[in-house]
């Protein structure tokens, strides 16, 4: 039996388009001793290289050391579609429906967060393709023309400004026969080659001094009568204090592991399009896009005139499933090629170069939380849910401000303060998060109408999105 678009998708490397790369750095040794320092950060993707960047701004001085199991930027911070948001609640609607008081000073600090990122790149001289251009929604379904509206409308009301489109304006910016209206925000999206921002933080990290063991995994976290200990293969580190960065990857703190989920998504990219292909679809500004469904897609033009498809499957994986061979997934690339081509009629014929898929660590409330442990001497950041290549460096302020113990304006944050409810054990988790992914994918088909199970979802504040 013939699979849709399977002569598409023949020839696609699995692998992610960003990490198969010329640039990629030599690996650091891994350690192989024991040692002391001042803070030692576990996770060498983008959390945890901003708060080892970070923490040595704030005190030169100060000894740091980052282990990473495998190499940075590995996983979901080399696989993500490049999108580089200033909203730290996973969207102004999300953070409208939980922190409704704190929306215009979270909108604020947000955008102070991706100004100060764009910042940094160009004082260290970071070449990784970071653009403001923008992003675009766009409506593909009537109800959707009334959400992105709303969405204007939430935004002009809490200090941001995102400009409706009709039909005809969004098709001038991008030209699909699926797109019935757009909103554009000019301010709070850049879009960035994710490999290069995680290889530039990495050499800017070893540049102020930080020492980075990759290949070395911790194994195990304890608290010592003066430092926090922690255990590798080969070598044990006491450390003063300890940033945890370890987002999907089980938490060396036991108690976190009941709040967040590995659900895994899939990335798609075309071949270079030709000039004429290019032209057949617009994009002149290079904007990012997604769709306003609850399984949506995003999408963006590489600087190599590719297009990258990527989202509408989230797909979890029974009992925590995380593994090298959940990446591929065959059956959500066909889908994926299915509703490119959907969208971009015109680009008949183009072929995928690289497929790939890597696990978000999501929780109930889709967006970060934070906290201590081990006496104060433990900071955590973890739970983006997918927007985290700008939060992640809000995250690691937060973690550094956790572990000095002066209260800060981001300490203050109820957003900062409070925890998302756990997820239940399996095979509940299992179940309550499949009876979900129907449910949004029945509202998407429905006029985005939510069934009983979404609304009760939604008045205990908990919820699952692609």
């Amino acid at each position: 039996m013939s699979v849709p678009y399977a002569s598409a998708l023949a020839e696609a490397t699995p692998r992610s388009h960003w990490l198969d790369s010329e640039e990629a750095p030599d690996a650091s040794p891994a350690l192989a001793e024991d040692t002391t320092c001042d803070l030692a950060v576990v996770g060498g993707g983008f959390s945890g290289l901003w708060t080892a960047l970070l923490a040595k701004e704030r005190d030169p001085s100060s000894d740091v050391v980052l282990v990473e199991a495998r190499t940075a930027g590995w996983a979901a911070s080399g696989r993500n579609g490049g999108f580089v948001s200033s909203s730290l609640t996973h969207g102004i609607g999300n953070g409208a429906e939980r922190w409704p008081r704190e929306l215009a000073e979270l909108e604020r600090m947000g955008l102070d967060n991706l100004d100060e990122i764009e910042d940094t790149l160009r004082r260290y001289g970071i070449d990784c393709g970071f653009r403001r251009d923008g992003k675009l929604w766009a409506a593909t379904e009537p109800h959707q023309v009334h959400e992105i509206r709303a969405m204007c409308d939430l935004a002009a009301a809490h200090g941001r400004r995102i400009d409706f489109l009709s039909q005809e304006e969004i098709r001038a910016e991008v030209d699909s026969p699926t797109f019935l209206a757009g909103a554009f925000d000019g301010e709070g999206y850049a879009l960035t080659d994710p490999a290069k921002l995680v290889w530039g933080l990495r050499e800017v990290c070893l540049r102020l001094g930080v020492r980075i063991y990759e290949n070395t995994p911790v194994q195990s976290m304890r608290e010592g009568s003066f430092s926090v200990l922690l255990d590798t293969p080969y070598g044990r580190i006491g450390a003063r204090s300890v940033a945890l960065a370890t987002n999907v990857f089980p938490s060396l703190l036991r108690r976190l592991r009941l709040y967040t989920v590995p659900v895994y998504d899939y990335v798609l990219t075309t071949e270079p399009l030709t000039d004429g292909q290019l032209a057949s679809v617009g994009w002149k500004g290079r904007q990012g896009m997604s769709d306003m469904g609850n399984q949506f897609h995003y999408y963006r033009l590489t600087d190599d005139q590719r297009i990258l498809w990527g989202g509408y499957d989230a797909i979890y994986h029974y009992g925590n499933g995380l593994r090298d061979e959940l990446d591929q997934r065959p059956e959500t690339f066909a889908k994926l090629a299915e509703h490119f081509f959907t969208t971009f009629p015109q680009l008949a014929g183009v072929r995928f170069s690289y497929a790939w898929g890597g696990a978000i660590d999501t929780c109930t409330r889709f967006t970060a939380f934070y906290g201590k442990a081990m006496s104060g001497r433990v900071a955590y950041a973890l739970g983006y849910t997918g927007l985290g290549v700008a939060a992640s460096r809000f995250g690691a302020q937060v973690m550094l401000d956790l572990l000095s113990g002066e209260e800060t304006a981001r300490t203050r944050l109820e957003m900062v303060r409070s925890k998302p409810l756990p997820f239940p054990p399996e095979p509940v988790r299992y179940v309550g998060v499949e009876l979900t992914r129907r449910s949004l994918d029945r509202s998407d088909r429905n006029g985005g109408r939510r069934d009983l199970w979404l609304r009760t979802l939604d008045r205990f504040g908990l919820g699952f999105n692609s």
